[in-house]
């Protein structure tokens, strides 16, 4: 049996990270959600399979999270997707070296397969 692909998901926003958390556990996954984007960087030996981050969240930025993400040996290699509320920041999402971006309001389902691409 394979073990479940690990997502580590942060948003400052409760609602959402609930919603698409419990939805991705529905899909099989296993989550890691966390309100401060910050902690993202201090999981030492826990790494996800991909990271899933807003780009805007209060006391941290997820762009600046991916690129040190990318710069770091041990998580550079982990796919990265950026979500917003704004589609105008797809651009700065891929100049901070995400892997893929999604504007909310978002389908989960468009999620699912952003995560199963960058997942292979």
């Amino acid at each position: 049996m394979n073990k479940p692909k690990r997502i580590t998901l942060a948003d400052d926003d409760p609602g959402i990270l609930d919603a698409v958390g419990m939805m991705l556990e529905m899909e099989g996954y296993e989550v890691s959600a966390t309100l401060n984007g910050n902690t993202v960087l201090n999981l030492e030996n826990d790494l996800p399979d991909i990271y899933v981050l807003d780009i805007w969240m209060s006391g941290s930025d997820g762009r600046e999270l991916c690129k040190k993400l990318k710069i770091e040996e041990r998580t550079k290699d982990i796919p990265v997707i950026l979500i917003s509320a704004s589609n105008d920041l797809k651009r700065s999402a891929e100049f901070a070296g995400a892997d893929d971006f999604l504007a909310k309001p978002f389908e989960i389902d468009m999620l699912l397969a952003k995560i199963e691409k960058a997942l292979h």
